[in-house]
């Protein structure tokens, strides 16, 4: 599952994204990948462990709609049923 948004911009620097992703580890969790940074420059990496889907989707979902605050909107979403 994967999700990016991105802000609009200002019209003197590259707009911000904001990246998260769901994905299995090894070991039967779940892992969320939020990879955040600025358009063709360093992007920050951060992953963070969940026990299971359930866990992990609440924290995808928590996560989307702290940047849907911020002012980011959704470019891409993949892997989701629908509007949750």
């Amino acid at each position: 599952m994967r999700l990016l948004l991105q802000q609009r911009p200002d019209g003197h620097e590259a707009p911000r994204f904001v990246q998260l992703m769901l994905q299995p580890d090894l070991f039967g969790g779940w892992e969320l990948v939020r990879e955040t940074g600025q358009q063709g420059a360093r992007s920050t990496l951060r992953r963070e462990q969940f026990p299971d889907q359930a866990a992990a989707l609440s924290a995808i979902e928590k996560a989307r709609d702290a940047q849907l605050k911020k002012g980011f909107q959704l470019m891409f979403a993949s892997g989701f049923d629908g509007p949750r």
